[in-house]
């Protein structure tokens, strides 16, 4: 089980976008990375394809899960926790105690 998840609300800890939120889109595990709507957006030149044009895109890339942690019910950043209820583990939010929803 994981920490981060997708749909997960995150603020950035660290680098340029440091202290904006942003929903994950896609977390890579293997990489230790997750890709954030509107974080780390980065230009990129894109090749003629069949379906796409040619020019300059802005993309979102991935960034390491060190650098994003988990908002809170008051919006602000808390660490994620593992607890047992009901014969299930859940995630819990250590700033507020609560159980994080899947």
């Amino acid at each position: 089980m994981q920490k981060i998840r997708k749909g997960d609300k995150v603020v950035m800890l660290a680098g340029k976008d440091k202290g904006r939120t942003g929903e994950v889109v896609q977390v890579m595990p293997k990489e230790d990375r997750a890709v954030v709507r509107g974080v780390n957006v980065v230009k990129r030149h894109q090749r003629q394809t069949q379906t796409q044009e040619a020019g300059i895109i802005n993309k979102e890339a991935p960034v390491h899960l060190s650098n994003i942690a988990f908002v809170d019910k008051d919006g602000k950043p808390t660490r994620v926790g593992f607890k047992v209820v009901d014969g299930k583990k859940v995630r819990v939010a250590k700033r507020s105690g609560e159980v994080i929803d899947g």
